[in-house]
């Protein structure tokens, strides 16, 4: 169980005692309604029937930052099926891929259902509590799953946090960070650029072990259950980086940050950071911290 406390401060201090949903539809009903919001995924579906021969209905669907499809399934306490259901689901829209791009084209338009990342669906479950068994068996998969425990306290608020996050590839991460840094070199003679953007992607890894990413073509997405930062493949004598930070919060430097708010750009995040050296790198360090944190 979640050991986070909260108090009220008004009139004293007082514990606002944590509670669970009545039913599940509670938790479900309001996680569609700010989906976004909540979990940095744009909702699409509930209820969605996967037709009478497989006879199930998936909680959610939806599509996140990067426009890879999510499954998202909801327990209102403890309940070890809850991981098993969803990947069942998951193997069922792998299977049915017509069936999401149509959806994504009914609900987002056709330029969305025409760049659903396929090699990165997620599976969210969202929970009033998972065993230590759960968290073991994500870890053990190689689909990229999300565990999140809920908490309401009161009327007026409800808390979300991570247990485990994992990415279908993670085992491999390392290896393919090293050949995506060989191929940088292979196709350019910048390998100082190469060499800063193995550091950045270090570094970012390095804020959290609750961190995954997804690699699309224009940018490489470090998230939580959000983005928090995105990389794009360097340029000659730059690396940009998108971070969630607010910029309106951060004193810009020209030639260092940049506020792209309304600005065409890849990635996500209206934080631009533009590295040039390692020292950048080190400068930097700051507002990786305060995005991850954002996230």
């Amino acid at each position: 169980m979640s050991s986070l406390k909260l108090f009220n401060t008004k009139n004293g201090v007082t514990e606002v005692t944590p509670r669970l949903a009545e039913v599940e539809a509670d938790v479900q009903d309001l996680i569609e309604a700010k989906m976004e919001t909540m979990l940095g995924v744009r909702f699409l579906a509930s209820e969605y029937s996967t037709g009478p021969v497989h006879g199930g209905r998936i909680d959610s669907l939806g599509i996140d930052e990067n426009n890879a499809p999510v499954v998202v399934e909801y327990k209102r306490g403890t309940d070890a099926g809850v991981i098993h259901q969803g990947l069942f689901y998951m193997a069922w829209l792998l299977d049915h891929k017509d069936a999401f791009r149509h959806l994504v084209r009914d609900r987002l338009g056709v330029g969305v259902a025409s760049q659903v990342l396929w090699s990165a669906p997620r599976l969210i479950c969202v929970a009033g509590d998972f065993t230590r068994y759960d968290v073991h068996a994500v870890r053990e998969h190689r689909r990229s799953i999300d565990l999140v425990r809920y908490r309401f306290f009161g009327n007026e608020h409800v808390g979300l946090e991570t247990v485990a996050s994992v990415t279908g590839h993670s085992a491999l991460r390392g290896a393919a960070r090293r050949r995506a840094v060989a191929e940088q070199r292979s196709r350019s003679d910048e390998g100082a650029m190469a060499e800063l953007a193995a550091a950045v992607d270090e570094v970012l890894l390095g804020l959290g072990e609750d961190i995954t990413t997804v690699q699309r073509k224009q940018y490489r997405a470090y998230q939580r259950l959000r983005n928090f930062a995105c990389m794009c493949p360097p340029q000659k004598v730059k690396l940009l980086v998108y971070l969630k930070a607010n910029p309106k919060e951060v004193d810009l430097v020209r030639g260092f940050t940049r506020d792209v708010t309304g600005l065409g750009h890849h990635g996500t995040g209206d934080l631009e950071v533009q590295l040039r050296t390692e020292r950048d790198l080190e400068r930097a360090q700051d507002l990786f911290r305060l995005s991850y944190a954002a996230a």
